[in-house]
């Protein structure tokens, strides 16, 4: 039975912040910091009191607001260690495979390098949730900033392998733009061309189509779809290295 409740709210131009929290032990814990006054009222909003970060990478528009809420606060910060020296405040460095706790709620740190060189994702398996922060974005996936397709790919094989139930939640709500490039890919995929029909209905009520799933991801984003003959063959790059399909796919998402 799952144990946390989360809230999800929007932050900075296009970043969505989410707070975990355990009704049972009252820690609460922000995803990121991308700025403090958001998190502060959605905090308020809550009546819940911030207990820790659980930082995904370095970026500023991540961590802007950790100097400020651990002062108000007083919370401890976990974040990537391969990245401590870029993260202002970090209490608890993390890495692959290493256990976070959230009241009585266990993530398990998955090392999901590419987009920067230390990024990391926090998977509660009994929660059946996981919060990537740029390595995936619904439709999408993170720009190759610190790494290269090789390692990017293998980051989004290990979300990609996670249970298809799984709810994942984004740093950045981009799927409306996303689903157009995805449609350049994969124009013939009828679950894709279903998804960016309800996340244009979405973006005119201004809703957000966040969190999405594991599932629905594979079925519909193109960076999870390097395997798929249709997407090889537009590509022409029919039996190739399956980094190197995905590889193509994140060089013309860059020039879209």
């Amino acid at each position: 039975m799952a144990k946390l409740e989360i809230f999800q709210f929007p932050t900075r131009a296009d970043n969505y912040g989410v707070l975990l929290h355990d009704p049972e032990t009252g820690a609460t814990a922000a995803i990121d910091a991308p700025e403090a006054g958001p998190i502060q009222a959605a905090l308020a909003e809550k009546g819940w009191r911030l207990t820790d970060i659980l930082v995904t990478h370095h970026h500023g528009d991540h961590t802007a607001g950790i100097g400020a809420l651990k002062n108000k606060y007083g919370c401890t910060v976990y974040g990537p260690a391969r990245e401590a020296g870029l993260i202002q405040g970090l209490d608890v460095e993390v890495k692959e495979g290493d256990t976070v706790s959230v009241g009585h709620a266990d993530a398990t740190v998955l090392d999901t390098a590419g987009h920067t060189r230390g990024h990391v994702s926090y998977y509660f398996p009994d929660e059946g949730v996981v919060f990537v922060g740029d390595t995936l974005f619904s439709v999408g996936c993170g720009k190759l900033l610190e790494g290269d397709a090789a390692t990017m790919w293998r980051s989004l094989s290990k979300l990609a392998a996670l249970p298809p139930e799984t709810a994942v939640y984004c740093g950045h709500e981009y799927t409306g733009a996303n689903c157009r490039f995805a449609l350049t890919i994969e124009p013939e995929n009828e679950a894709l061309q279903a998804r960016a029909a309800q996340v244009a209905e979405n973006d005119a009520k201004g809703l957000p189509s966040l969190p999405t799933t594991i599932g629905l991801e594979l079925a519909t984003n193109p960076f999870l779809r390097a395997s798929s003959p249709q997407i090889q063959a537009r590509l022409g790059l029919e039996g190739q290295a399956l980094e190197d399909v995905f590889g193509e796919v994140r060089r013309r998402k860059d020039r879209f």
